[in-house]
């Protein structure tokens, strides 16, 4: 079992009240790690430490390229250590391990691209403003200043990364609140960048609970900037809390993506697809393909295919290489979703497959739910209507495109969407009518750093990834440069300044 203490000031210290909480292994329940648990004066001191370290350190007045080696740093410590990482990643999250060594690999590499954007330069002449003998007109881009960073516990590491990144690549100082279901590898983080010598202040980890440290963060008026990753209603107090003080916000909350497999579509290929995109990671991730659109004419023999399919997915321990799917995260967890399932039944929809914790005694202790699937599901029920994180799969047909595109359009919620089909442009039409920030044709769960990735409606504000993304943590600066140079061609000053 490990021990973890904050990380505050470039400091690890435990916390002010002296609290801690334990982390358990959603498969076997044994406890992983005994961590520190921040409350409010401990938000307070991070934010006091980061607002120091922004306003007095070194860490804005660095060059680009100077910020960019420091990151760098810890992009070669995640490589050297993925082992570990993936080890933990598995106890601490119930990953499966095959699921846990991408993670891993991928947070080393978003982190490299986020080396790469902290040596670029974003400022420029604005175009058409200059004039030469009258003025230089130059957008600057600066960082926002202290970032308080809320991520969730389905991708510990990586949601890490995805703060931390682009963050501190464009000068910002940051305070980093992990989940308090998955603390284990954001703790680990904070050894490197310990390790890597960052300036104190600089980065600093206080894994604790929402409505201690979490609201903290938010409502404290030395930070600048909320980060926040979660759901749409912790988003939305998120953002009233925020407003207090005007603080710029980024937030990537819910969704209930819809895949609609058009009547052309390549059926082996999207019967796969269609349980990759909800079965992944146990159907926790916010853009899942929750909610399948099948052609009427087609939906009978595509539901077929796809049940024998979802029959063989294995369930078991997460750190097993044959294991398709391992536990969701908690106890809490399982019974959220065991209640969505038994609200499904009571509205009309037909179970078609699983609906409970899987009845093998091996697997008891497991916070499990059976790859589940819905048949029958109108588009204004429960199951179709909220996020459920969890394999839950609702099943909807539908005539037309249009009908398809109406029914996945109707959702206060757009984070994905998908379409399969063999007509590139027939695919390309349906995808440009979805008002979602990501949609994936013949493809699903693909998201890339170089391309910005976030939602419309309900399902978030701004953007991550990209050039898109970093300048969500900064701030424009329009810098106005006289050259006329002479008192007596400034016309003018005379509407104020009386010439002498």
């Amino acid at each position: 079992m490990k021990t973890y203490q904050l990380y505050i000031d470039g400091k690890f210290v435990e916390a002010a009240d002296g609290q801690t909480f334990t982390s358990i292994n959603p498969f076997s329940q044994d406890v992983v790690a005994t961590v520190s648990r921040a409350g409010v004066i401990d938000a307070q001191r991070a934010a006091a430490a980061a607002r120091k370290a922004f306003d007095a350190g070194p860490w804005p007045r660095l060059t680009p390229a100077e910020r960019s080696e420091y990151l760098k740093k810890v992009v070669d410590k995640i490589n050297e250590r993925q082992a570990d990482l993936v080890a933990l990643e598995v106890a601490d999250s119930g990953s499966t391990i095959r699921k846990a060594k991408e993670d891993i690999h991928l947070s080393a590499r978003n982190l490299n691209y986020f080396c790469k954007m902290a040596a670029m330069t974003f400022e420029g002449d604005i175009e058409g403003l200059s004039k030469p003998g009258f003025s230089k007109n130059v957008l600057a881009w600066e960082p926002v200043g202290v970032v308080g960073a809320i991520i969730p516990w389905n991708f510990p590491l990586k949601m890490a990364i995805w703060k931390l990144g682009p963050a501190l690549a464009a000068g910002n100082t940051v305070v980093l609140k992990p989940s308090e279901l998955t603390p284990v590898t954001a703790m680990e983080l904070a050894k490197m960048f310990d390790e890597a010598g960052f300036p104190p202040g600089v980065v600093n980890i206080i894994p604790g609970f929402g409505p201690e440290a979490g609201e903290e963060l938010v409502r404290n008026p030395l930070v600048d900037k909320v980060a926040f990753t979660g759901s749409t209603a912790v988003g939305r107090r998120v953002m009233a809390a925020a407003s207090e003080t005007l603080k710029k916000v980024t937030l990537e909350c819910g969704g209930k993506s819809a895949n609609i497999v058009l009547d052309d579509a390549d059926m082996e290929l999207a019967v796969d697809g269609a349980l990759y995109a909800i079965f992944y990671h146990q159907g926790q991730c916010c853009e899942a393909g929750t909610r399948l659109l099948l052609p009427a004419s087609k939906a009978d023999v595509f539901l077929e295919r796809l049940l024998a399919k979802t029959r063989k997915i294995k369930l078991g321990d997460p750190a097993d290489q044959t294991t398709d799917m391992g536990p969701l995260v908690s106890q809490k967890q399982q019974e959220r979703v065991l209640g969505y399932i038994a609200e499904g039944t009571r509205q009309g929809a037909t179970l078609v497959h699983g609906g409970g914790k899987p009845k093998d005694p091996s697997l008891s202790k497991g916070f499990f739910v059976e790859p589940t699937v819905f048949s029958g599901v109108i588009n204004s029920m429960t199951i179709a209507r909220e996020e459920i994180f969890g394999p839950v799969l609702s099943v909807m047909t539908y005539d037309t495109d249009d009908e398809a595109v109406a029914i996945a359009n109707d959702s206060i919620y757009g984070l994905g969407g998908g379409v399969w089909s063999k007509d590139p442009e027939r695919a390309l039409h349906v995808a440009r009518r979805l008002r979602a920030g990501t949609v994936w044709i013949n493809e699903w769960h693909l998201i890339s750093e170089r391309a910005p990735f976030g939602g419309y409606k309900q399902s978030g504000v701004g953007r991550e990834f990209g050039v898109e993304g970093i300048k969500e943590f900064m701030e424009s600066k329009h810098l106005h440069i006289d050259e006329v140079g002479v008192r007596e061609k400034k016309f003018w000053y005379d509407t104020v300044v009386p010439r002498s």
